[in-house]
């Protein structure tokens, strides 16, 4: 069997500690189409319908739809969409082969597949992971950005877009025109209300197409939010040859996830919905309590680490996190900053969470590169660092701790410049932008805090202005561009902050 590819034809000879799907396959017919078909989505959403079809059959097999890179037929298009999900914990590993994708569609030249499947009245429900900056918005406010390159193209070509609310508004417009049935357009991405913010664009979209389009949405289509937490690292050659190797058979798109998985849904659904609730999802009516601790404590400590990490000369998350001076600042941070602007949550101690974020990401299997989790970050600091600033400022409580990730993503995009030598590449939507400031203004942490901040999209304008918050970031940016940026965060778990709030600037 070690020269096969998994198949169809290959389930029924796989050894048996791969757990293969509990359901005649042949009899899946799709009711889900899933936007955004990355390691993320096969480790989590595909998983819960795989689990969903094994314990209560139905009609909702999945498409899977990429408009962006990679394309599908080169891996899941040539094994039937079925592939391998490994869990990783440490020196175990175990071995799954998911079978809830039906087929999968590339629309990377042209909408054309994606609007076909989007539209057609056998799909009920449509799942998304297109990252954050897949929503064309502005990350301070939530709203669409109509000046996106993207926008600006479908508001002018709506029958040919590009972008994800153009080609959403589209398949919509297809839809009322056709059969009119009710969908429900479901965001998984790390955007805290991810359906307020899916819905405000898509709305937007709709708007500018025309009242009677917009009115349909208003009463056909659900946003509802959600929050979806496992930790799903890029795949690697290494991941794929421990299936050949361990399990006898090749497999071009393996992924690999930790054990632990949460799903929390908001009940606002259009139609008919896939009872996931039956399988280990919650169907709540806010999610916003949910959302406020994954994204403050867990994203929070990641994009603190991958930040913090990189300076520090570390590759990977559970490196990062077993040098005991970073484990000591995220884990003073959360506990003494992040987790007193929780709402509470039902049935969830805030401790207890925060111990077991950090024992996940400890794991030494999940080999997460601080530069994967570090991408996008001007999409993400938002919710997961300058919300929980805002709300202890407003208190007038101390940001000594959740200031020094911040000025983190300032240092690692300036260090990415030409004036810092090009010390790592970046992707970031902002990187461009920051490394132009880099360049005109140098090294004084003054001055490139103020042209920072001054970027609008990432940072309300009251926050920019906020006299404190400024004197914390330029203080921990000068830190973290010296020469020992690890000293400076020693000196912050330790030293007194007043020492620290006013560095004397440098120049280039």
């Amino acid at each position: 069997m070690s020269d096969e590819t998994l198949s169809p034809a290959l389930l029924d000879r796989l050894p048996s500690e791969v757990r293969k799907p509990a359901y005649d396959r042949a009899a899946l017919k799709p009711g889900i189409a899933h936007i955004g078909v990355g390691a993320f989505h096969r480790c989590h959403q595909a998983e819960y319908t795989d689990d969903l079809l094994a314990k209560d059959f139905g009609h909702w097999g999945l498409v899977g739809i990429n408009i962006r890179p990679p394309l599908l037929t080169d891996t899941l298009g040539r094994q039937s969409s079925l592939y391998t999900r490994l869990i990783r914990q440490n020196d175990e590993v175990e071995a799954r082969v998911i079978g809830s994708i039906a087929r999968v569609v590339d629309s990377q030249d042209s909408a054309e597949p994606a609007l076909e499947a989007l539209a057609s009245p056998d799909i009920e429900m449509v799942t998304m992971t297109v990252t954050e900056k897949g929503y064309c918005h502005i990350p301070s406010s939530g709203a669409l950005d109509l000046d996106h390159p993207d926008i600006v193209h479908d508001l002018t070509n709506p029958e040919a877009p590009r972008s994800v609310p153009g080609i959403l508004a589209r398949a919509l417009e297809r839809r009322m025109a056709s059969h009119g049935r009710p969908v429900t357009l479901l965001s998984c991405d790390n955007i805290p209300t991810n359906g307020i913010i899916l819905g405000n664009v898509v709305r937007t979209f709709a708007e500018r197409r025309g009242r009677r389009l917009a009115d349909w949405i208003e009463a056909n289509v659900g946003f509802p939010s959600a929050m979806v937490d496992r930790i799903a690292p890029a795949t690697t050659e290494a991941d794929i040859d421990t299936v050949e190797q361990r399990f006898g058979y090749r497999d071009a798109a393996v992924v690999v996830g930790e054990r632990f998985r949460q799903w929390v849904i908001e009940n606002r659904f259009a139609g008919r919905v896939p009872r996931w609730d039956r399988v280990g999802a919650t169907f709540v009516d806010d999610v916003t309590p949910f959302e406020h601790l994954k994204m403050r404590v867990l994203n929070g400590a990641q994009t603190t680490l991958s930040y913090l990490g990189v300076l520090g000369g570390f590759e990977h998350t559970f490196e990062t996190i077993a040098d005991p001076l970073l484990a000591r600042f995220v884990r003073r941070m959360l506990t003494e900053e992040t987790l007193p602007t929780l709402m509470p949550v039902p049935g969830i101690a805030p401790a207890a969470y925060i111990e077991q974020s950090l024992s996940r990401l400890a794991n030494t299997a999940i080999r997460h590169r601080n530069h994967q989790i570090a991408t996008d970050g001007s999409q993400k600091i938002v919710q997961r660092l300058l919300n929980p600033i805002r709300d202890r400022l407003a208190r007038g409580e101390s940001i000594e701790l959740l200031s020094v990730p911040v000025a983190g993503w300032m240092a690692y995009l300036i260090k990415a410049s030409a004036r810092f030598g090009r010390a790592w590449q970046v992707s970031d939507p902002f990187a461009e932008k920051v490394a132009a400031i880099a360049d005109r203004i140098g090294s004084n942490s003054n001055a490139l805090v103020d042209s920072i901040l001054a970027i609008d999209a990432i940072f309300d304008p009251r926050l920019a202005a906020n006299a404190t918050f400024r004197a914390h970031v330029v203080a921990d940016l000068d830190g973290l561009l010296s020469n020992d940026p690890m000293g400076f965060v020693r000196q912050v778990c330790t030293g007194p902050t007043d020492a620290r709030l006013k560095p004397p600037a440098r120049s280039a």
